[in-house]
């Protein structure tokens, strides 16, 4: 979620998620908005039960030893409900800004995989403090599409996030996969895992909670510029479309296809997707 610029705004849709039933509650890691760990460990004071989750620190801007010490502190001032969610970093004009240079898609997946060895063995470290709550740190979330960052995501976290994103070429506009390129996704980081348990997250970009199925569909099709149908947005399960009993069905049904239980949805669906959390219970 989008942290506000009071602390009293801030409480209130912290506590407003948590009554609607959320599971996870998570704070973005952008310039111009506030910084993540605070949030989150107000985000503690003011809920019981949701986890805290940076979704997703932009890696490159931070040094990996500081890092550690801000994720160890906010696990314990968290009671260990703390996510911690990174990744590689994409938007230039937020390097501009920082007066750092651009790296290049390698160069940031390379800091971010140093980055995971540097947090593992500094929470190994009985010499480290603040100590992380359990033994091997928070749990590890990482996200991608490529073969290089879900092959490091597949080595090292417990939740892997997929992006539902089709490949574009560098600086294209983000356009949605058709369910058969998520599913290959899947499939590739199936086989990287090599029997090794992790669960599978989504980012949900699109939530339409409707009795017009049809006329949605249609609409969303027409807002992403035709890349997909609407037979083929039907499938997709980045688009949750239709009535809250109905989007629970496809949430079942893409739990056994892609394996899929954890899923993000973006504040501005807070509210509409909320009912469909009673079906899921």
């Amino acid at each position: 979620m989008v942290v506000p610029d009071s602390r009293a705004a801030w409480v209130e849709k912290c506590r407003k998620a948590e009554d609607l039933g959320y599971d996870v509650l998570s704070a973005a890691d952008h310039l111009g908005m506030a910084p993540p760990f605070p949030a989150l460990v107000l985000a503690g004071e003011v809920t019981s039960r949701v986890k805290l989750n940076t979704f997703v620190l932009n890696t490159p801007f931070y040094n990996p030893v500081l890092l550690a010490r801000d994720v160890t502190g906010t696990d314990q001032f968290t009671d260990g409900r703390l996510e911690l969610g990174l990744g590689a970093g994409y938007v230039k004009e937020e390097f501009e800004a920082a007066g750092m240079p651009f790296p290049s898609a390698r160069e940031r997946v390379d800091h971010l995989e140093r980055t995971i060895t540097e947090l593992k063995r500094l929470y190994a470290d009985p010499e480290h403090k603040p100590a992380p709550v359990r033994a091997g740190g928070p749990p590890l979330l990482l996200a991608g599409r490529g073969d290089r960052s879900l092959t490091l995501a597949a080595a090292h976290a417990d939740i892997i996030g997929f992006t539902g994103t089709a490949k574009t070429p560098d600086g294209a506009a983000p356009a949605p996969a058709s369910a058969e390129e998520i599913e290959e996704r899947v499939e590739f980081v199936r086989a990287k895992l090599g029997g090794r348990e992790a669960e599978f997250n989504l980012l949900c970009h699109f939530v339409n909670i409707t009795d017009d199925r049809a006329g949605a569909l249609a609409e969303l099709a027409k807002l992403t510029r035709g890349v997909l149908s609407a037979d083929q947005l039907a499938e997709v399960p980045t688009a949750l479309i239709g009535s809250p009993a109905a989007v629970a069905e496809q949430l079942h049904a893409h739990r056994e296809r892609f394996g899929l239980t954890y899923y993000t949805v973006l504040e501005h669906n807070m509210d509409q997707f909320a009912p469909v959390l009673e079906h899921l219970r």
